[in-house]
């Protein structure tokens, strides 16, 4: 979950993010973006507004920073797909305390996986191809799976080693992981359910059953060459650890804490995600990088620290 923490201190950030939230228009936009990235055309659709006025509000959107442009090829040149930056705003209006609480974010591609142990049905592909052949797991060994936006398996695990170099000077308070993933089944099936379980540093998080691997129309990044046939997208899912225990999108799934994930133990921090071959749902697995799918984006950490003092 992504959050935008205001405070009175600065007057300047505050009125010009108020002043973006003050139209119905542009709430209504950032609704709409709720539901996934969209371009200009599709939002002038959606709201029967023209694409003027669309133009216009997305602009003060984005000097707000509360929503991501990126520009993806179309059939007639470029267009802009804009898609929300920022699930939740907090506005401070006291001034008695000051929260010291830093984060610190890092961005993996999902091609970038350091170990892996997969089982066919299982493939990779990029932009623009499939890599290697599908269902051989030696395919994920490839020189071009660096390139990779989408992978899938049946069961198994992909594992990335993110660096913790920010902890050798600071206290970690927290430590949040948020991708886009679904279940694997032929093709695909909407109502498939799988266990898809979350390891950081060899330590289960916890499990979230995906109810299905999504089809029946486009995902709104996805290449025009991808098969319609095939996963289109999937959920962006959050899980997050600290303190208190283990959260997947705000909810408790377990009662492992920060101090039992060791996270300065060693040179890096490992995050597994996969399908047991015992689990309960053993659906499989697909996850979507930031071109694939519906939300632009690549596995995202977020570590929340203090330094020390």
């Amino acid at each position: 979950m992504k959050s935008m923490n205001l405070t009175i201190e600065n007057i300047e950030e505050m009125h010009k993010i108020t002043k973006a939230l003050g139209s119905a228009d542009r709430l209504k936009i950032l609704e709409q973006l709720n539901h996934g990235s969209m371009n200009l055309a599709e939002i002038s659709e959606k709201l029967s507004l023209p694409l003027s006025t669309v133009s216009h509000n997305i602009g003060i959107l984005k000097n707000a920073n509360l929503i991501n442009i990126s520009r993806q090829p179309g059939i007639r040149g470029s267009m802009c797909l804009c898609s929300r930056k920022t699930d939740d705003i907090v506005i401070k209006l006291s001034m008695e305390e000051k929260n010291d609480m830093k984060q610190y974010y890092m961005d993996m591609p999902i091609g970038h996986y350091t170990d892996s142990k997969v089982h066919p049905i299982c493939g990779l592909a990029n932009y623009s191809y499939k890599i290697g052949f599908e269902d051989e797991p030696n395919s994920f060994y490839d020189l071009e799976r660096v390139t990779a936006q989408i992978l899938w398996f049946r069961h198994g695990y992909v594992e990335y080693r993110f660096s913790n170099q920010i902890l050798l000077s600071n206290i970690p308070y927290g430590v949040e992981l948020s991708f886009e993933a679904c279940s694997e089944a032929p093709n695909y099936r909407n109502n498939w359910p799988s266990d898809i379980t979350l390891w950081v540093n060899n330590v289960e998080i916890g499990t979230w059953t995906s109810p299905g691997d999504f089809g029946g129309r486009k995902g709104k990044l996805n290449p025009p060459w991808w098969p319609s046939a095939s996963t289109q997208y999937g959920i962006l899912k959050t899980w997050h650890t600290d303190t208190e225990g283990s959260f997947i999108d705000g909810a408790k799934v377990s009662d492992v804490v920060l101090s039992d994930l060791k996270l300065s133990s060693k040179d890096h921090i490992a995050v597994r995600i996969g399908v047991k071959k015992d689990a309960q749902n053993p659906g499989g697995f697909n996850l979507f990088g930031e071109k694939f799918g519906d939300y632009n984006q690549n596995i995202l950490m977020r570590i929340d620290y203090k330094e020390k003092v």
